[in-house]
C-alpha cells in the first residue's frame, strides 16, 4: 500500500508555532492511519525548534528566500535542516504523495503568508513543500483532500 507523508499536526500532536494543533477528523485518514499508511513529520520540530515557538514567515530579501520569525531571528537554517528530513522520509519510504497544512512556511502548498505578520495571505509554497516537489512528490492540503484521495484510487 502506498505510504503517504502527513504533517503531525492533523493527527492532533500539538506541534504548531502555539502549542496547538490541526486535528483533521476525517474516515479515510481514519483508515490510512489503522493501515499503517501514514508517515508523520512536523518539518520545523525536525528541523530543531520547539513548540511553542515564534511564528515565523517566508521573506524574500534580493534573490534569496529566508524564514524570519515575528522577532527578525533568522530560522532559515532550522526550516531547510527540517525540509531535509522530510525528503528523507519520504526517499525512506518511497513516499510519493504528502498532506501538508496549507499556508504553513514549510508546509503550505497554494498559499502562505506574505512575509509581513499582517495575517495576509498570497499565493506560494512553503519551503518543505516546494523541495517535496522539485523531488517528484505530489503535495496537497487539507483544501484538496478529496483530489489526494481520488488520485490514490486510480494509482
Amino acid at each position: 500500500m502506498e505510504k503517504i507523508l502527513i504533517s503531525s499536526c492533523f493527527l492532533g500532536n500539538k506541534v504548531r508555532y502555539d502549542g496547538g494543533d490541526n486535528l483533521l477528523v476525517n474516515s479515510t485518514l481514519k483508515r490510512w492511519k489503522e493501515e499503517n499508511r501514514l508517515v508523520v513529520i512536523c518539518p520545523e520540530l525536525a528541523g530543531g525548534l520547539s513548540t511553542p515557538r515564534a511564528p515565523a514567515e517566508i521573506q524574500v530579501i534580493g534573490e534569496k528566500i529566508r524564514v524570519k520569525t515575528i522577532t527578525a531571528q533568522d530560522v532559515t537554517g532550522a526550516f531547510q535542516a527540517g525540509e531535509n528530513q522530510a525528503l528523507l522520509l519520504c526517499q525512506k519510504h518511497s513516499i510519493r504523495y504528502a498532506l501538508l497544512k496549507e499556508s504553513s512556511p514549510s508546509c503550505g502548498s497554494s498559499n502562505i503568508y506574505n512575509g509581513e505578520f499582517s495575517q495576509q495571505k498570497i499565493a506560494g509554497q512553503g519551503v518543505t513543500t516546494a523541495v517535496l516537489r522539485a523531488n517528484g512528490i505530489k503535495v496537497f492540503s487539507e483544501k484538496n483532500l478529496q483530489v489526494l484521495v481520488n488520485e490514490l484510487i486510480r494509482s
